[in-house]
């Protein structure tokens, strides 16, 4: 079994989504290599072989050469997997490659069991796995379903590609996203609420109970498509990522692109009717309670103090 990692890289650095690639990476086995279109000065950790196109020449995000170069590698390397992390990058390119090689193509992988790649299905809820016809496959990863128990490092030896192709499309850089009204990053204490608060008219509870610890109140990604909560409160691979003193997650399962973007919280409290939900597996409390009765309770107890 071979892979080929597709690093990404912006703004002249190398994308934190490294380590979920070569966490993918450790738990597969085999061999593996690495690609990205990036730069000599910013080389990512990694102990392997790198092919490494010049972002100066190439451009940090042309879809059709970056396919063309991907190409290249791969009919050098013939890997078995092709793995982007699942990104708009990796969303963009992985169904170009998949189609030229005739390769499936299996979005927002969260486990690789006996040779199978495992995706989440009913809003992460439950999962299945997917069987794979083809002689390979090219996969997205999501955020934080692979890790490393310590940070990547290493120095790769590179092996430079390059081509002469062109494409209809021209980089012209990146423009930041307008900002929202709520920083979560920067709260000490968030509580946020998860479709396990049963209605709108809960966000009441949370929000009351946030003001109560000090805090703000945040929401998973159902709270907000459900439009419960505004969606700059949203915490998650598609929200803000934050990493608070004290996290109190109120009526959320556990999923991992939940998780991703709250789990390097200090301290974690989960308040959930069911014992066995994903949640409580990084939680550092678990409260087995029906929310509606429990947060007013605390409600009442802090603001006595």
């Amino acid at each position: 079994m071979k892979s080929l990692l597709v690093a990404e890289y912006r703004d002249g650095k190398v994308l934190g989504s490294i380590g979920d690639l070569l966490g993918f990476a450790a738990r597969v086995g085999g061999d593996h290599v690495m690609f990205m279109v990036g730069s000599e000065a910013a080389l990512p950790p990694y102990t392997g072989k790198l092919y490494l196109a010049d972002a100066a020449a190439h451009g940090e995000y042309r879809p059709g050469v970056h396919k063309q170069l991907l190409l290249a590698v791969i009919e050098k390397e013939q890997p078995d997997l092709v793995v982007f992390s699942h990104s708009s990058y990796g969303w963009d390119l992985a169904p170009r490659v998949a189609c030229v090689l005739g390769f499936a193509q299996v979005s927002e992988v969260v486990d690789y069991v006996d040779n199978t790649p495992v995706v989440p299905v009913c809003n992460a809820k439950l999962r299945r796995t997917v069987a794979v016809k083809s002689k390979g496959a090219v996969l997205t990863l999501q955020a934080g379903a692979f890790g490393l128990s310590e940070p990547p490092s290493g120095s790769p030896s590179v092996e430079k590609v390059q081509i002469d192709g062109a494409d209809r499309v021209e980089f012209l850089g990146y423009e930041a996203a307008e900002a929202g009204g709520i920083d979560l990053s920067k709260a000490e204490v968030i509580v946020s609420a998860g479709r396990g608060i049963g209605k709108a008219e809960n966000i009441s509870l949370i929000a009351d109970l946030a003001k109560a610890l000090g805090g703000e109140y945040g929401a998973s990604r159902p709270v907000v498509d459900s439009e419960w909560a505004e969606h700059d409160r949203q915490v998650g691979t598609t929200g803000q990522t934050v990493a608070p003193k004290l996290y109190v997650a109120c009526g959320i399962s556990g999923a991992i692109q939940h998780l991703a973007g709250m789990k390097k919280s200090d301290f974690i409290i989960a308040i959930n009717t069911d014992r066995d939900a994903p949640i409580g597996d990084v939680a550092d409390v678990l409260a087995v309670a029906d929310l509606t009765k429990l947060v007013p309770v605390l409600v009442e107890k802090l603001n006595a103090r």
